[in-house]
Formats: structure tokens, sequence, C-alpha cells
């Protein structure tokens, strides 16, 4: 069944507010050599800003679907947009580093429950039925964002200043604010709902109830949702600076080549539904996982030649992977705990983000250590596993 007008409306406006929030991280990467030139530390240093962004916005998620539970998701919605704007303009004015990474944590907690929320909303309006292709569209918005975003940032930085970049997607998060508050009011919060329909509120620690789901019978889902931050937003997150040092690219061009991240995240948000109807979850991500693989191929290409050209395939195949991957196990951890959905799939962005963040610490660390090389080998292997071990979990819930 296709989705009514009113349903759209609601996954692209939320679609709108997740691509601000992942644009808001990501275009930094290509703008990092220039922040660190103008705040005079190392580029490798100057990665301490992704991390600043991801964890929390990794840590924070179950909070923020848990008190969309609680309070009403539009509520939390507007009040997390609302932050996500003015820490990006802190972003802007921060005049030192310390000071930029203490406004991209802020901006961070923010913008944490931003895209856990909006999918746990778009499940209510949609139904079960169509969930799935509903919260594929919804996140091939979202990380159409971070892609385009790449290459955004890295013109405007060359153009301008990183400071005018900031202070842009601050601006887009003010629009994404104005576009959330047109929406009609479609909820309740928790507290308000009848007693006699409503599922009854949670009881219980917050941290009794995360673990519960986190590692109870769905367990394998959140496992590999940690896994797929570490390898797909923790090799992205190297991408700017890597085309930068290795094929000697400037942001701009840099940037480009990584808007191919996004482009191939909407080509697969809308194509999951199918290949999910024509081979299950499952085998969407196995595709999802496979097209990883394609892209550290490419990288390794890219390291031992020099030519910038693989690094095209790499940028669509990791968007392609990711988008297929991460959106399928959202909708699988809904069925965890149905009472708690927003908490589900805040679990799923504390795997996915904070792992993202694990990632670009530990790959710095690689780097350091044994070059780009060193970084492509750990990824590729980690990702490996992932599609053994990590399927053969899936297989094993999918039995039960």
């Amino acid at each position: 069944m296709d989705l009514t007008s009113e349903q759209k409306r609601v996954v692209y406006t939320l679609g709108f507010c997740g691509l601000v929030s992942a644009a808001d991280n990501w275009f930094v990467s290509p703008a990092l050599p220039a922040i660190a030139n103008a705040l005079g530390v190392a580029a490798a240093a100057a990665t301490i800003v992704l991390t600043a962004y991801l964890v929390p916005y990794g840590l924070l998620q179950p909070v923020c679907g848990t008190l969309g539970d609680r309070f009403g998701r539009q509520r939390v919605l507007h009040v997390i947009v609302a932050g996500l704007a003015a820490g990006t303009f802190l972003c802007a004015a921060a005049p030192t580093l310390p000071l930029l990474v203490a406004a991209r944590v802020l901006t961070g907690c923010f913008a944490a429950g931003i895209i856990a929320v909006s999918q746990a909303h778009v499940g209510d309006v949609v139904g079960p039925e169509r969930r799935g292709a509903a919260v594929g569209i919804l996140m091939g918005i979202t990380f159409t964002g971070q892609g385009l975003s790449s290459g955004l940032g890295g013109i405007i930085t060359d153009l301008t200043s990183w400071r005018a970049a900031f202070a842009c997607f601050g601006v887009l998060a003010l629009v994404a604010f104005a576009l959330l508050w047109r929406l009609p009011s479609t909820e309740v919060s928790a507290g308000e709902k009848d007693a006699d329909t409503a599922i009854a509120a949670p009881q219980g620690n917050f941290f009794v109830r995360a673990a519960r789901i986190f590692f109870g019978s769905h367990r394998a889902i959140f496992f590999v949702a940690c896994t797929t931050g570490l390898v797909f937003l923790g090799v992205y997150g190297f991408m700017g600076t890597f085309l930068s040092e290795r094929c000697g690219l400037g942001s701009t061009q840099a940037g480009l080549i990584m808007m191919l991240y996004g482009a191939m995240c909407l080509v697969g948000g809308t194509v999951s539904g199918r290949i999910g109807a024509a081979h299950g979850p499952r085998g969407v991500i196995y595709v999802g996982e496979a097209s990883g693989l394609l892209a550290i191929a490419a990288l390794v290409v890219v390291t031992a030649t020099g030519a910038w050209q693989p690094a095209l395939l790499a940028a669509g195949a990791l968007g392609f992977g990711y988008i297929l991957t991460q959106p399928t196990l959202v909708s699988l951890s809904m069925d965890a705990d149905p009472a708690q959905t927003g908490l589900c799939t805040g679990l799923i962005g504390l795997g996915v983000f904070a792992g993202g963040g694990v990632g670009s610490a530990l790959g710095g660390q690689l780097v350091a250590l044994g070059g780009y090389d060193a970084l492509w080998i750990a990824a590729g292997v980690l990702l490996v596993a992932q599609l053994v071990l990590g399927g053969s979990a899936l297989a094993a819930l999918a039995r039960r």
C-alpha cells in the first residue's frame, strides 16, 4: 500500500529534520583541514570535532526516544531541533578548538533524538505493514543530507570560511524547526492517553529497561547496529582528510566526491522496500554489507594508486550499503518491545552513532600507527565478521 498524502508530509518533514542533523555533523569532514589550520592544530587532532558530536548523538538517543514515548514525540522534536539550531550557531562563533569541541558536544546532545524520535513517530503514523518502507524513505532523505552536506560544506568553506558553513547549517536547522512547527499534532503524551486504550507506560528504572531490550531476545539487532556504526560511519568520517592527504584534493573537490554518498542514500532508501519484499529484512542487510565491502576495496585502490576516481565508487557504495542496513535494523528493533518503540529505535541510534564516534577515535589511532591501509584492513575484517556472524544471529532470530 502507498502512503497517504498526510503520511508523506510527516515522512518528508521529519526526513528534512533528520537531513539537517546528519548534515550538521558530516559537512565538517571536508572542512577539517581548514578548521585545523585556522585554529592552529594538527589535522589529526581536529578529528575530535567529529567524535565530540557523534558520541553524545549516539549515547543520548535512547534517552530522547524514551522522552518521546513519555511526553509526545512532536513536543520533544520541537525542543531538540531548536537546540540543534542554537548549538550550530555557537559552533560558528567558537574561537578555539576546546570551545568548538564543547559547542559540538552541546549540539550533539540536542540533535541526538531527532532520528530516533522521528523513526518511532513514523512507525506510529504509517503502521507496521508500511513501516519498513517508510523508515527507509525517512533515512534516505536524512542521509542524503550527510552526503550533500559534504559537498556544500566544502564549497562554502573554500569560498568563505568554515565558520560561514556552520552558520549556513544553523539557518537550515531554523527552517527545519519552522516546517516541524507547521505539522498538525497527531499525538498525545503517555500521561494524557485514555487508560482504557493506551498501552501502559513502562515502569522501572530506565537503565534496567534499556538493558533488557538491548541484551534481550533481539540483541543480535543491536550488536549489528554497533558494528555498522564502527565501519560505515567510522570510514566515512575519514574520507575528506584521506582524499586531501593522499590525492591532494581541496575541500570542494573532496566534498563533491563525498556527495555521492548522499545520492546513493536516497537511491537506497527508495529501493530498500522492494529488496525487502523480495528477500526479507536479512537479505536487505546482506546487500548493504556487501556494498560496504565494495567501498572498502575501492578505498584500498585509492591508497595504492593515489587516483581519486575509485573514491567515487567508494562514496556511492558506502552510502548505498549504510542506508540499506541501518533503517532495516530500526524496523526490526521496534518488535523488541512495542510499548517502547522510541527506546528501541534510540538503542539502535546508540549503537550506530556511538559506534561511529568510537570508530572515528579508533580510526585516528590506526592511521597514526599504520596509515590508511591499517584503517581499511580493520574495517574490512570487521565488516566480514558482521556479515558472517551477524547474519547467522539474525537468521536464528528470524526462526524464533
